[in-house]
């Protein structure tokens, strides 16, 4: 019972994350759907059995369903909750025509499609501006405190006391920048600018690669450079520099994203990093225990609420059949082609599509199942 005590907020926090984003995501689908004068017919959280339910004054059906890894808005004229058209669709009467998704012009249909993955963008940019705006940014400092001795850092020329200013480029306000360029580029050069009492001086550097072994055992690697830094500074921001800082991170858990998908893809990360839902469920269970006191574990569940968004709006770009990214390479052919793509080629490429997040979905929930906090977490449970 003591467990089940100190770790109860696991699922709830899990189900509030993904509850969350995925309204967020289909509302962003039926928003723009009702702005282009098309009929919704459902709109789910989950997937399955319907839980309960009701119908708007446009007929459109509101339901929490059963399986809540997911969800879909279903428009007038699909077959199914892959927006697949059905079969009989040229038979619809004008005026059923003018409220059917798939008679609709083809930016229109695609501006839909693509409505749900920015939604997921713009409440990430929303909330950072908003914490950015009225709790201010904390941050360390990217100065050089220490230099570990026979570390990248050492053996390149860093010294104590050196301020980092930018890195391949990129200007680097505060220590945890530094650090994500670090660890997202593994053994890749890195190009520093440094102020050094005044003086400019630029170094490349090339970050050791180690294993970091997380507090539940799941090890990573990460590039390493040897500095710490024990300052600490607080930025206040306007409206506008709040906006600012809040699109630049999340351009940079974008660029991040998708350089480590391309790490795993070519061998230089391991794809064991990769986690499912299991592992969404831990992170926010532990996102959810991170603080001191109520607020602080909510603020804490809410800045991972805002990585989770980004990564949902990232993946669902990717040009997959089943997935928005992969509508829209279906719309961009007809645009090329001037016709849309044969409904055999389209049924080919959704069960593809459905394979491949399938077998992605299997593999991400075997990390986590061979994951040492799975044992003993279940361990716990029903001890």
């Amino acid at each position: 019972m003591g467990w089940i005590a100190e770790n109860w907020v696991y699922i709830p926090a899990f189900l509030i994350v993904i509850t969350v984003l995925v309204f967020i995501h289909e509302y962003g689908h039926y928003k723009v759907a009702r702005l282009c004068g098309v009929k919704v017919d459902t709109f789910s959280i989950g997937f399955g059995r319907e839980l309960f339910g009701w119908y708007d004054k446009y007929g459109c059906r509101w339901r929490v369903s059963a399986i809540p890894f997911g969800g879909y808005v279903k428009f007038f004229g699909d077959a199914g909750v892959a927006s697949n058209a059905e079969r009989d669709i040229d038979a619809l009467s004008p005026e059923e025509q003018k409220v059917s998704f798939h008679h609709k012009p083809l930016w229109q249909r695609a501006a839909v499609v693509f409505a749900g993955p920015a939604a997921n963008y713009i409440f990430a940019i929303v909330a950072l501006t908003a914490m950015h705006f009225f709790l201010g940014q904390a941050h360390t400092p990217p100065v050089a405190s220490e230099v570990v001795e026979n570390s990248a850092a050492y053996e390149a020329g860093i010294l104590p006391g050196d301020r980092i200013l930018s890195v391949d480029g990129d200007e680097i306000d505060s220590f945890e920048q530094l650090r994500q360029h670090v660890i997202v580029g593994l053994d890749e050069p890195l190009k520093m600018v440094i102020d050094r009492s005044g003086e400019l001086v630029s170094l490349n550097i090339v970050p050791d690669i180690v294993e970091y072994k997380d507090a539940d055992g799941n090890t990573q690697k990460i590039g390493q450079l040897g500095i710490r830094s024990t300052q600490r500074e607080f930025k206040d921001h306007g409206p506008g520099s709040a906006l600012v800082s809040a699109v630049d991170q999340t351009w940079f858990v974008t660029a991040a994203t998708l350089k480590g998908a391309w790490q795993m893809i070519t061998g230089a990360r391991d794809t064991q990093e990769l986690s499912g839902p299991l592992g969404i469920l831990k992170m926010s269970g532990d996102a959810a225990k991170r603080g001191q006191d109520f607020t602080q574990n909510a603020l804490s569940l809410f800045n991972f609420m805002i990585f989770v968004s980004i990564s949902l709006g990232l993946i669902n770009l990717f040009p997959i059949p089943m997935l928005d990214g992969g509508h829209l390479l279906f719309y961009s052919l007809e645009a090329v082609l001037g016709r849309p793509v044969s409904e055999k080629f389209m049924e080919y490429g959704f069960r593809i599509g459905l394979t491949l997040v399938l077998m992605l979905m299997i593999f991400a929930t075997w990390n986590d199942l061979n994951k040492p906090w799975v044992k003993d977490f279940f361990t716990g449970l029903f001890s």
